[in-house]
């Protein structure tokens, strides 16, 4: 019997037809130059933190796989919100750094030169903030996807961040460190699956297994928001209303605020993933509480506010 964070194996992502059917749509699809997505760093206080947003870049997908059981007129319309076609979706990457007295804490490290050509820009834009990699010294992995921990070492086998002590769920640790992990999900993700594998093993001596409720440092807690994967996790950062560094638990600004009952394509555990979105956008609605996302539209921070039996983001000014 399985447990609630338990994938169920026959329904983990979508199917391999509907990955190769939907990546298709991407074979004549412009490759874009960095240039056209470079963003100036974003920063703003939050108690006694203070937070930065550095770009990582952008990744295209196809609209199929942000929401495979979406009505696509509906899903068209919510896509137009963002200026966003029917056929494919631009989505930024959003890694952040966090200060908090000695601590430089990045949350996910990006993707490095091995996943979209438009990502693996965070060491870069960091380095135009002042920040080297070497003087990170915590960093925070939200969950196991290529986009937000591929960038963990260099071309050369070495670690990015070659100082930082790494914090991961145990729960998204055993998941994608099991020994039959490729049976558990479609041929398509395997290299997701493999890199996941390469990445946490090379951390492996620098790492702290985490679980929901522990805290990083005083000020900022782990969030249960399991489903996306199974030990997916947010950061809760303490300061006036609160901050909900929301990583992948809400992919999309305007869909799944709209629509956080619908599943993304990339959900391991859709029910779950369901419940946490909902759960996080009410209690963000309720409590003022400022909202992070790693792919909403640069710099992804922003509110929550009731709309029509659902939500809608509101964009920090």
């Amino acid at each position: 019997m399985r447990t609630a964070h338990e994938p169920d194996p026959s329904k983990i992502f979508i199917s391999r037809r509907q990955f190769l059917a939907a990546t298709s749509v991407l074979a004549s699809a412009p490759l874009w130059s960095w240039p056209a997505f470079a963003a100036t760093p974003y920063t703003f206080s939050q108690g006694d933190f203070e937070i930065l947003v550095v770009s990582d870049g952008e990744l295209t997908l196809p609209a199929s796989l942000l929401a495979p059981d979406a009505p696509p007129e509906e899903l068209k319309a919510l896509l137009e919100i963002t200026g966003q076609g029917p056929e494919q979706v631009t989505a930024a990457t959003n890694p952040t750094v966090i200060r908090a007295g000695d601590d430089i804490i990045l949350v996910d490290n990006g993707s490095g030169n091995k996943f979209q050509p438009t990502a693996g820009k965070l060491v870069e834009n960091l380095k135009g903030t002042g920040i080297e990699p070497e003087s990170v010294t915590k960093l925070v992995f939200s969950h196991a996807h290529p986009d937000h921990i591929w960038g963990t070492l260099k071309g050369d086998g070495i670690l990015t961040f070659p100082n930082a002590t790494y914090y991961v769920n145990s729960a998204e640790w055993d998941f994608w460190m099991a020994p039959d992990i490729l049976t558990k999900m479609p041929q398509a993700f395997h290299d997701f699956a493999r890199g996941a594998q390469r990445d946490l093993a090379a951390v492996k001596e620098r790492a702290v297994m985490m679980k929901p409720g522990d805290d990083i440092v005083t000020g900022i807690k782990v969030l249960d928001t399991a489903g996306h994967t199974p030990g997916h996790i947010s950061l809760e950062v303490a300061g006036e209303d609160g901050l909900i560094i929301v990583a992948d638990a809400i992919t999309h600004q305007t869909v799944f605020f709209a629509h956080p009952e619908w599943r993304s394509g990339f959900d391991v555990i859709h029910d779950l993933a369901a419940q946490n979105k909902k759960a996080l956008l009410e209690r963000a609605a309720t409590d003022k509480t400022r909202l992070l996302g790693f792919h909403w539209t640069y710099p992804g921070v922003g509110h929550a506010e009731r709309k029509d039996g659902a939500y809608r983001f509101v964009a920090a000014t």
